[in-house]
């Protein structure tokens, strides 16, 4: 698991600075895929060439018919699946980490010029939050759409590669294989169940990244009807305001037209 640290501590980062949604992703891409992959997974795939049976001895057969069944591990793919959804999540994060850099310098320059009627921070506060609003909304809504691409995409990829079930024995009849051989493979019963487990895992995360782009639109859709509903009551009364002052300086005038007269 030693590897993983340093794409965990980042990914740490951006827990902050996500939805709700955008933290359930992140603990279930921690604990059902990094943690599950390097404690389970790996050791039951430790053996996939090596223990695989033919019925052949011919030098070099048992090599091409396992690259013929297994063009990529399956260990080996998952970990390309976990990097690749994760690299718009760490872009995200870079996009953040300048925005709060920027934020930050404005701040210093703020309070050395002590003018306070300047260009004020718009998506950080003083300990480093950020709100997701305006271009961290829209980079955030990118990073949910890429995801979303590239999970598929990975998902389809495994099924046209080696399919979501491990079929024990496998047929061969590559170069240098004398004949159709027939191999066997270790354990298929155990590592068909971590494939389909992987496979509902990633379609859950499919399942979070739409539901956090509903998360962001109602959000975001609420907040303007807030904002609406505060305007109403302002608007009426700089009306009713108004409509005093123009009602006092009408009066003010039919007294004055009333003493020219006299």
């Amino acid at each position: 698991m030693g590897e993983w640290g340093f794409l965990s501590s980042l990914l740490d980062k951006v827990q902050s600075h996500s939805t709700v949604v955008g933290k359930v992703w992140m603990t279930v891409l921690f604990i059902f895929r990094i943690m599950v992959l390097g404690a389970g997974a790996e050791k039951v795939w430790s053996d996939e060439q090596s223990s695989m049976i033919c019925n052949t001895k011919q030098p070099g057969c048992k090599n091409v018919c396992y690259d013929h069944a297994f063009p990529i591990s399956h260990i080996r793919f998952w970990v390309l699946q976990i990097i690749f959804v994760s690299t718009p999540t760490l872009v995200y994060l870079g996009h953040v980490m300048h925005v709060i850099h920027k934020e930050n310098k404005l701040r210093q320059w703020l309070s050395q010029a002590g003018n306070e009627m300047g260009k004020m921070p718009k998506y950080s506060d003083e300990k480093g939050h950020v709100k997701i609003k305006g271009d961290l909304l829209a980079s955030y809504m990118v990073n949910i759409f890429f995801r979303i691409l590239l999970e598929i995409s990975f998902i389809v990829g495994q099924y046209y590669l080696y399919g979501f079930i491990l079929d024990p024995k496998i047929e061969c009849s590559r170069a240098p294989c004398p004949f159709t051989v027939e191999c066997f493979m270790s354990r298929p019963t155990e590592k068909t169940i971590f494939i389909i487990f992987m496979l509902v895992v990633a379609c859950a995360s499919l399942l979070l990244y739409v539901v956090e782009i509903f998360y962001l639109i109602c959000s975001k859709c609420g907040s303007g009807s807030r904002r609406r509903a505060k305007a109403v009551p302002a608007i009426a009364i700089h009306s009713c305001l108004d409509g005093g002052s123009m009602m006092q300086n009408e009066k003010m005038s039919l007294h004055a037209t009333g003493h020219s007269t006299a």
